[in-house]
């Protein structure tokens, strides 16, 4: 208590208190002679009496240098060294160049290096994420499987969600914006549900306009169909379907645009003060951002590409059928 203080009482101020602090002064708290004449209150084991005695009487004074204090992790000691970065630098790449200008420097052999805290917290949830990823893809594989009653169709499908992956950080790069792993990845598994949705009725109606061919040809339900009438039914597939694939793509993309730039609208005062109170921007286009322009991005990309890749790729799927089934029936 003589060097630390004690605590008599508190003040408080609003919402917040201040504890009130009793202690000596600095040229005292600080002075080596006062401090080896405190005394240690004990119980004397032989006569039972409390007894005092200064800390001289048991104790020397050395002056040194030594560690204020020893942590530890895993049983094992550590030193930790943390800075901030400025505003205008990113976390990732001040931790890339760090990286890079210690790799030319040897640690001795009972040292070792290892970056924690805020990288490391966003490599496990990048790990997670990504993990989340593949479970979702591979669960809408087997939906699609399911669906369809082919192995082959399902990776077409499928396909789009790369397409769909190019289109982000290739909106990321352009626009250079961060890559903010919580947030850009929710994005990234998001958009995997909502790309393959294009894909599925660009097939979905060319199979249908295929089987219409076959009925107007007079061919049976899975007989092949010539490749003028092949190529004809893909083509019509895409023009047919082209407008409900843009307009779903638009509205969504639409949709989004507030939630990326945080356009805010005050109801309340706008019912109450005739005043909606409309600013673009704040706290949540921070959080809110980066999702939705992966999402934005992605769809915007796969979308055009869907429209011409998956048509070519289902093509020379059906005619790669072909000509493993012969003279068989067809089931694709």
């Amino acid at each position: 208590n003589s060097l630390f203080g004690m605590e008599v009482n508190s003040f408080k101020s609003g919402e917040d208190d201040y504890p009130i602090m009793v202690r000596l002064q600095d040229k005292y708290r600080y002075d080596e002679d006062a401090m080896m004449n405190q005394l240690i209150t004990f119980r004397d084991q032989t006569n039972g009496r409390i007894q005092q005695v200064p800390i001289s009487a048991v104790a020397t004074a050395e002056n040194s240098t030594t560690f204020s204090a020893v942590k530890r992790k895993d049983q094992t000691r550590l030193i930790t060294i943390s800075s901030n970065v400025l505003e205008t630098y990113n976390p990732n790449e001040v931790v890339a160049e760090i990286q890079g200008a210690l790799e030319a420097y040897e640690l001795p052999e009972d040292m070792t290096l290892k970056f924690t805290g805020q990288q490391e917290d966003q490599e496990k949830e990048m790990a997670f994420l990504s993990t989340a990823l593949m479970i979702a893809v591979f669960l809408i594989f087997l939906i699609l499987v399911a669906q369809f009653n082919s192995a082959l169709t399902p990776f077409i499908i499928v396909g789009s969600v790369v397409l769909s992956l190019i289109g982000v950080f290739l909106g990321l790069v352009i626009f250079q914006m961060d890559f903010v792993i919580i947030m850009t990845m929710i994005g990234i598994i998001s958009l995997a549900g909502v790309v393959v949705n294009n894909a599925i009725v660009l097939i979905d109606y060319t199979k249908l306009i295929m089987d219409r061919k076959r009925a107007e040809l007079g061919l049976a339900e899975n007989a092949k169909l010539p490749i003028p009438e092949l190529i004809e039914c893909m083509v019509d597939g895409g023009k047919k379907r082209l407008r409900p694939v843009v307009l779903t793509a638009i509205t969504t993309v639409l949709g989004l645009i507030p939630l990326a730039i945080g356009l805010n609208i005050d109801f309340i005062s706008l019912l109450t003060e005739y005043d909606p109170n409309i600013y673009v921007g704040g706290d949540n286009v921070m959080f809110w951002g980066p999702m939705s322009w992966t999402v934005i991005f992605g769809l915007t990309f796969a979308t055009f590409l869907t429209l011409v890749i998956v048509p070519v790729m289902y093509y020379l799927k059906t005619r790669f059928a072909y000509k493993l089934a012969g003279d068989r029936e067809l089931h694709i």
